[in-house]
């Protein structure tokens, strides 16, 4: 009798720990099946080529752009600064302004939100093409917000070869500082000019900027000091400090 209670005590042990088992088996399969699935978007992005990128980015549907620019986030951030990715990159930078498409006179690929990503990841990749790009748009873009990145990507760079970097950003905004003075523009401003002063020859067209928006009260008390500290830390050497001013801090 003891024998026989001893074997379905076995057997029962025995089933229990299998259905443990299973069931372990079949959470880590459960668990892999989900990585699996929350990766594939990533392995795609990896994987696909910078002609297709740049083909996307070329799209004219907005959405075909984003997945351009979410792709080109990970090329850049991995380094891959191939020429499609420099070009789509310039494209979606340039998006509605260098390209404009029009319909009954009224310009359908305006997406300043695009640009804005796109500027800021130019200044990711660097190099002497990807200024010339920002200088570009920081000139001729009309959107305070896209001009605002293309200004923080010049002084994050540093490339200011005969002051070009420094007096593009004072045009830009002086244009902004005459039609619709913007507080955050301003504060990109003046960082990128504290970043930029030592590669600057002649300092009168910053100076005169900074001077301008220390006195402008359409600015906030914020932007006046900050431009007073920039002004004040200026010198014919070049030379100046690093201090700093988010742009949240200016509205």
């Amino acid at each position: 009798m003891k024998l026989v209670k001893l074997h379905i005590f076995t057997i029962a042990l025995f089933v229990a720990i299998a259905s443990l088992l299973v069931a372990q088996e079949q959470s880590v399969q459960q668990q892999n099946n989900r990585r699996s699935e929350t990766s594939v978007e990533d392995e795609y992005l990896s994987d696909i080529d910078g002609v297709v990128v740049l083909t996307l980015a070329q799209s004219e549907e907005y959405d075909n752009k984003l997945v351009a620019l979410q792709y080109l986030e990970d090329a850049v951030k991995n380094g891959n600064n191939s020429p499609e990715i420099v070009a789509a990159l310039d494209q979606l930078a340039g998006e509605g302004i260098n390209n404009p498409s029009r319909l009954n006179g009224r310009i359908i690929n305006n997406y300043p939100d695009i640009r804005r990503r796109a500027c800021l990841l130019l200044s990711q990749v660097g190099g002497v093409h990807s200024k010339n790009t920002l200088v570009n748009i920081a000139i001729a873009d009309n959107e305070p917000m896209v001009q605002s990145a293309a200004i923080r990507a010049l002084g994050e760079m540093g490339y200011n070869e005969n002051d070009e970097a420094t007096t593009a950003i004072a045009f830009a905004n002086h244009r902004n500082r005459v039609l619709n003075p913007t507080s955050s523009m301003a504060i990109e401003t003046l960082d990128a000019f504290e970043k930029l002063a030592d590669s600057t020859e002649n300092k009168r067209t910053m100076v005169d900027e900074i001077s301008k928006i220390a006195a402008d009260y359409h600015y906030s008390s914020a932007v006046r000091k900050r431009a007073l500290e920039v002004l004040k830390n200026i010198r014919l050497d070049g030379s100046s400090s690093n201090k700093s001013v988010k742009a949240s801090d200016a509205k």
